[in-house]
């Protein structure tokens, strides 16, 4: 494994602990960066809000150790598959989006993503021919924009 991988899981792990939370961080190291899967009696509160602890440890690693990965490397954090699902949820919510655009010729937005998100759309609307999308907006209000070419 990356020895960065191997910093943020014990990194990690011990944040959880002094946070009190009955957790078990174990890291992987693939093609898209480090991912991390908390399990234990207290992921219901990392899955919380829509995963928005989750979210909170990979912006926190990514703010630790983010310069010693390169731009192609991320870390992800998930618990019970969360991850997986919502990028399947995604995708599907892609579809949809292309679809509507296709059937009214209006460009569709979407609300609020994190840039992980944002980020699983435009890659699943990369092979269509006559669509394009754009992250439009700064911030927290920065939003992603499906319309034709």
């Amino acid at each position: 494994m990356n020895e960065t991988c191997q910093n943020a899981e014990k990194f990690l792990s011990e944040l959880v602990a002094d946070l009190g939370f009955n957790l078990k961080v174990s890291a992987a190291w693939t093609d898209e960066g480090c991912i991390m899967d908390l399990h234990g009696e207290d992921t219901h509160f990392a899955l919380a809000e829509n995963g928005e602890l989750l979210d909170s440890f990979e912006t926190l690693l990514f703010q630790v150790y983010g310069r010693q990965l390169d731009r192609d490397h991320r870390f992800v954090v998930d618990a019970e598959g969360y991850r997986q699902t919502r990028k399947k949820e995604l995708q599907a919510m892609a579809r949809f989006a292309g679809d509507q655009v296709r059937k009214n010729g209006t460009p569709f937005t979407f609300g609020v993503l994190n840039s992980t998100e944002r980020r699983v759309i435009h890659t699943a609307l990369q092979a269509e021919n006559d669509l394009t999308s754009e992250s439009i907006g700064d911030g927290r209000e920065r939003r992603l924009q499906v319309r034709l070419k």
